[in-house]
């Protein structure tokens, strides 16, 4: 009774927040006295804000709604992107990041989901400051459908982070893909929608640092997560 109860209770929450079309918060990584890794002469942060622009540009293109939460050199903490995708009830959330290695010897891309602990435990420690506005539901009863999303949406997060590998696997090659894999990101905690991180290469690394400065390049794996993000999104 009280699963049917809950279940009835998120589909009402559900139809109240979400918008007409679907809504997409992308994430450039890091930004402002936050620069991220660096190489190839990128900073990390100018990557990601690359990147996150030519994914919006793709969605758009499709019908999607898109916000960013940044779209210039700003200094962001982790907390305030995961509360802005929550306060607009969005359907995605995707942060976009490059990686470093201690060696510069390590290559690749992954896609990360919350381990069970920071779905459960941490994010549940962070709900006050992310809670999705529910208009008209009361406060109590909001903060379950938070909780009930939370759990609920890590199914499909796993799914676009699967997703996102595939697509990245098709334009990088299968020797980079490092897999998907579970983290306590910060920047996660608190989801109540499907939320992955993706990192799309070592920026340090040598010859995929260059690889990553390229606009070829970039325009691929915007593509590769835009096609992760829109597949999600029909299902």
């Amino acid at each position: 009774m009280l699963v049917f109860l809950a279940a009835a209770i998120l589909h009402a929450g559900i139809a109240e927040a979400s918008p007409a079309a679907p809504l997409v918060v992308l994430d450039p990584g890091h930004g402002g006295s936050n620069a991220g890794t660096r190489g190839a002469g990128l900073h990390e942060k100018q990557l990601t804000l690359v990147l996150a622009n030519l994914v919006a540009q793709k969605l758009r293109a499709g019908g999607v709604t898109v916000e960013l939460t940044r779209t210039d050199d700003r200094t962001l903490t982790l907390r305030q992107r995961i509360a802005h995708a929550n306060r607009r009830a969005a359907d995605v959330f995707v942060s976009i990041h490059a990686n470093a290695s201690p060696t510069r010897t390590q290559r690749g891309y992954e896609t990360f989901v919350l381990t069970a602990r920071g779905v459960d435990v941490d994010g549940r420690a962070l709900r006050s400051e992310t809670t999705t506005p529910r208009p008209g539901t009361d406060a109590d009863i909001a903060l379950v459908l938070d909780d009930v999303e939370r759990g609920a949406s890590q199914w499909e997060a796993a799914d676009l982070a699967a997703r996102m590998q595939r697509a990245l696997r098709d334009r990088r090659g299968k020797d980079g893909d490092r897999g998907v894999r579970q983290d306590a990101h910060h920047v996660l905690l608190g989801a109540t929608m499907p939320a992955v991180l993706v990192e799309v290469g070592f920026l340090d690394h040598p010859i995929e640092g260059k690889e990553l400065a390229d606009p070829a390049v970039q325009q691929l794996l915007a593509n590769a997560i835009a096609e992760a993000i829109t597949e999600q999104l029909a299902e």
